[in-house]
């Protein structure tokens, strides 16, 4: 994908069923962890700020493995957008959403998947020209109940759910019309990416093209 080319949220939901939710505390697995992704067919990566490492991770990856495209997610103020957006994330995840938030994201070049949890949320987000939402946290919210609920009056939404989701569950959100693909955590298990094993992540990415819709 050429660094150019401004994304859209919908580019960033379909290009793989799981958009893989990533938290880094040491800036050495970073590269490698991207690498391991991109291998098995992963290419959209949310690296989250909760972390002091997030930044610098974001910045490593953008640099050194340009077949990734990397994204910042837990992306909460016009700061962390615009610091985002300079360590060269090309899109933004946020668990809620604001209209301050939305207008950064649009300064910053940053294509936007706003986090939702309710009709009023929805509402605010799309009054604002967002159609492509992060539904969070998905399981505790209502899973995939809610979103077969939300498809009547919000046939034109369009959600990337995400939390609580795993491998297990991924297939029923997938299987809805309204959800172009998952954030998942499993991608990345803290043991193996304390081991460094990147073979392991390397096939949980791979597992997940069985997921398609």
């Amino acid at each position: 994908m050429n660094m150019q080319t401004k994304l859209t949220a919908l580019q960033v939901m379909q290009d793989a069923p799981v958009i893989p939710v990533i938290v880094l505390n040491d800036v050495a697995h970073a590269v490698p962890l991207a690498r391991a992704l991109v291998a098995g067919g992963i290419r959209m990566l949310e690296v989250t700020l909760r972390t002091a490492q997030g930044l610098p991770c974001i910045e490593a990856i953008a640099r050194a493995v340009p077949e990734a495209v990397v994204g910042a997610g837990t992306v909460r103020s016009r700061a962390d957008a615009q610091a985002a957006a300079m360590a060269g994330a090309r899109f933004a995840v946020s668990p809620g959403y604001t209209s301050a938030l939305g207008q950064a994201c649009r300064d910053a070049g940053l294509a936007l998947l706003p986090g939702v949890a309710t009709g009023s949320e929805i509402m605010m987000a799309q009054e604002e020209g967002f159609t492509e939402l992060k539904f969070f946290p998905a399981m505790q919210a209502g899973g995939p109940a809610l979103l077969r609920a939300w498809s009547g009056p919000f046939f034109d939404v369009r959600f990337c759910p995400t939390g609580g989701v795993t491998l297990q569950n991924a297939g029923d959100f997938l299987a809805l019309s309204n959800v172009v693909c998952v954030g998942g955590s499993w991608l990345v298990p803290p043991e193996a990416l304390a081991q460094g094993d990147w073979a392991r992540i390397t096939a949980l990415a791979r597992a997940t093209q069985a997921l398609k819709k």
